[in-house]
């Protein structure tokens, strides 16, 4: 995996880590709440610990939500341990602790690892909290430790693609667009 050395990039890696710690930890097996999973089809291996559900597939524990063309869950003797999404985009959404907005990040695959708490968004990768936007190839964030960290598409001959971010003015700095 690619590491921004940059001093720059990892200042700005830290405040969009900031935007995301208002969340909650992903999806929390811990919650008292159950994880619900609509969708057209649905095949479960119990054996193997494998529930497969296809066609316009929801997934809801409380506020939280994840919506995919296909879920895959994976369970162990101590319960749900992952789930893989993939879409056109695949998109998981999340309001904010202080019910101020709500996290949004689209991508073709996402993928959430309960045993590493860790949120994992591949593939033209998009998360906007309020106005902020996180673009990349591959985000990954430690719901735990709460670090974000973001790679560029490979080289495929036309040059590398960048991490972007755009992160919105505070509220009391916007100024009108003649500079006042």
């Amino acid at each position: 995996m690619k590491l921004l050395n940059n001093p720059l990039p990892r200042l700005l890696m830290a405040f969009f880590a900031v935007l995301l710690a208002s969340p909650a930890g992903a999806f929390d097996l811990d919650s008292d709440k159950p994880i619900t999973v609509s969708a057209d089809s649905a095949r479960l291996d119990d054996g193997k610990g494998i529930a497969t559900y296809t066609g316009a597939v929801e997934l809801v524990q409380g506020e939280t939500r994840l919506t995919a063309e296909r879920v895959v869950l994976y369970r162990s003797v101590e319960g749900l341990n992952r789930i893989e999404a993939t879409g056109s985009p695949a998109r998981y959404q999340q309001p904010v602790t202080n019910g101020e907005g709500e996290t949004d990040a689209k991508a073709k695959n996402i993928t959430w690892s309960a045993p590493d708490k860790q949120l994992t968004f591949e593939r033209e990768a998009v998360i906007e909290q309020n106005g902020n936007v996180f673009r990349g190839d591959i985000i990954h964030y430690d719901t735990e430790q709460r670090v974000v960290t973001a790679e560029g598409v490979e080289d495929t001959g036309s040059g590398p693609s960048r991490v972007e971010m755009v992160i919105q003015p505070r509220s009391g700095n916007i100024r009108d667009g003649s500079g006042n």
